[in-house]
């Protein structure tokens, strides 16, 4: 039984964790989605001019990793947020109810998060900036990426379920769970 739960508390803790872990995860797979669009726009027929140097990218590629880095920023600091939160809900102590109904309120954010991954910016502003070569070059797995975003904070969801759970355990044994 004690073995149980002290799977039970790690599970809640890896899964709390998995938000800030998988945020710079989108990031480096957008970067690598990013830099096969700008090698295929400066190989591209409609590249006018010096490819940019080793290490650079075009004006596109550059908004785009901005753009990129800006969301997996915000979605880590939600999910950090969330960790937090998932780990004083562990605790025995007053105050459970406002952190269940911040935890509520933080959905908001990720959700648009995921919204705005969802929209697929990659390939959004490739058509705004009218370069078909880069689109082009854009690998197809990219347009799965915001599913990195939704596991991230399902997963933090079933950690911040299993991690209040456990403090109402704990609540009522009188004890404060192991750490």
């Amino acid at each position: 039984m004690a073995e149980d739960g002290h799977r039970r508390r790690s599970t809640d803790l890896v899964l709390l964790a998995l938000g800030p872990l998988l945020a710079p995860v989108y990031a480096a797979v957008n970067y690598a989605a990013i830099k096969a669009g700008v090698r295929a726009e400066v190989t591209g027929p409609e590249w006018e001019g010096d490819p940019p140097a080793a290490g650079e990218m075009t004006a596109l590629g550059t908004d785009l990793w901005r753009l990129t880095v800006w969301i997996a920023l915000f979605m880590g600091l939600v999910a950090v947020v969330y960790l937090v939160m998932g780990v004083l809900l562990r605790r025995r102590s007053r105050g459970r109810t406002v952190i269940m109904v911040l935890s509520g309120v933080l959905i908001v954010p990720y959700s648009l998060v995921f919204f705005v991954a969802l929209a697929n910016p990659v390939l959004a502003l490739a058509g705004l900036y009218d370069t078909p070569d880069f689109s082009a070059g854009v690998p197809g797995w990219q347009a799965a990426t915001p599913l990195i975003v939704l596991v991230a904070g399902l997963a933090q969801a079933v950690g911040m379920a299993m991690a209040s759970s456990a403090g109402r355990r704990a609540a009522r044994a009188g004890v404060e769970p192991a750490r």
